[in-house]
């Protein structure tokens, strides 16, 4: 076993694409997943704005984890879809991820991801941001060839999609930052870090 300290940083988060974002960008954490009711959070958020709700979920999971890691920070981070004035959680099945699609298509949809640092019991810095992508017109046809190939790997996203994979053929157009649509606002998140000395300035 290694005798080395765990990093300073707590990633509160599971997904992948995050991991992806911080290893790329050679941050130093630790994974540990929040446990959270999102739903009821959002719940008692009724009447926040889409950048609200991301941003007060990324609160919630870092801070579901800061009061037993009390020296140490951590990032929590979170993502909502919104197309047509409707807001999308994860599909809860394969037909349910083809309701989304088809419901998707031809409309502009809107992808707020935020991000939040807590230390102990304080939230030292939290940010949304927002892309927008433009939803080609899907063939039923396509909708079936697409998740035959990517479910259930796109269960576990907001917008039934990977950009970094198939993902990214069911948009004409987008608008906004790269990582934001990854699920995290990177480059935001590294200056917090520098700010907190996780990283060198």
């Amino acid at each position: 076993m290694s005798d080395a300290p765990a990093p300073e940083l707590i990633l509160a988060s599971k997904s992948a694409s995050r991991r992806a974002m911080l290893d790329a960008a050679g941050v130093p954490y630790e994974a540990i997943p929040a446990d959270v009711d999102e739903r009821a959070i959002e719940q008692s958020l009724d009447g926040a704005s889409p950048p609200e709700i991301a941003e007060s979920l990324s609160v919630a999971k870092a801070a579901a984890l800061a009061s037993a890691h009390p020296h140490r920070l951590v990032l929590g981070s979170d993502s909502l879809v919104v197309v047509d004035g409707h807001r999308f959680d994860k599909p809860a099945s394969r037909e349910d991820a083809a309701e989304h699609l088809r419901f998707f298509s031809g409309k502009p949809l809107e992808l707020h991801s935020a991000a939040a640092l807590i230390r102990g019991d304080a939230c030292v810095w939290s940010a949304p941001s927002q892309a927008l992508l433009r939803v080609r017109d899907l063939s039923d046809a396509f909708i079936e060839h697409y998740l035959k190939l990517e479910w259930p790997q796109v269960g576990h996203t907001v917008g039934v999609f990977r950009i970094e994979a198939m993902g990214v053929q069911l948009f004409d157009r987008i608008e906004g930052d790269q990582f934001t649509i990854l699920g995290m606002p990177l480059l935001p998140v590294l200056d917090a870090l520098r700010e907190e000395g996780v990283l060198i300035a």
